[in-house]
C-alpha cells in the first residue's frame, strides 16, 4: 500500500538566500539559519554571478560567532534552488531571480560585504542575525535564545 504521509520534503520548510556573489549576505544567512534551526529547516544559497570563494572578512565575522563557514564554496542560482524553496530571500540581485507563482518572496536591503574588513561585516553580519532570528521563529514556532 501506498504510504500516505507524502514526500519526505514536505515535512519541512525550505529557505533560499540569494545575493549577487554568494560570497558574503547569503552565506551568512544560510549559515545562521541552520544554526538555529538545527535542521528544523532546509537551508540554500546562491548567486546571480557567484564568486570565485566567500569574502574572508565574512568568514572571519562568522567565525567570531562560532559558525565556521570557511568550507562554504559560493553557488550558482538555478531555477530549480527556486522552485524547490518555500521562501526565498533576495539581498541586492535585483531582477535575475526567477520568479515562480506559490513561492513566498522577500527582499531584504543589506549593505554590501564585498571589499570590507571585518570591521564593516560585523554590523551586516548583526543585522542578518537579527533578520533570520524572526525567520527562524516564523518557519519553526520558536527558536532557543542564544
Amino acid at each position: 500500500m501506498a504510504d500516505s504521509l507524502g514526500p519526505e520534503v514536505s515535512a519541512r520548510p525550505s529557505v533560499l538566500f540569494v545575493c549577487v556573489h554568494n560570497a558574503g549576505r547569503s552565506q551568512m544567512a544560510a549559515a545562521y539559519l541552520t544554526h538555529l534551526t538545527q535542521g528544523a529547516v532546509e537551508v540554500r544559497s546562491a548567486g546571480s554571478a557567484p564568486a570565485g570563494q566567500v569574502n574572508p572578512a565574512v568568514v572571519a565575522a562568522m567565525a567570531e560567532e562560532g559558525i565556521d563557514i570557511a568550507a562554504e564554496i559560493p553557488k550558482v542560482l538555478t531555477a530549480d534552488a527556486v522552485r524547490s524553496s518555500d521562501v526565498v530571500i533576495t539581498m541586492g540581485c535585483g531582477d535575475v531571480c526567477p520568479v515562480f507563482p506559490g513561492k513566498r518572496y522577500l527582499d531584504w536591503t543589506l549593505d554590501d560585504p564585498a571589499g570590507q574588513g571585518v570591521e564593516a561585516v560585523r554590523p551586516i553580519r548583526d543585522e542578518i542575525r537579527t533578520r533570520v532570528e524572526g525567520l527562524a521563529a516564523e518557519l519553526t514556532g520558536a527558536i532557543g535564545s542564544g
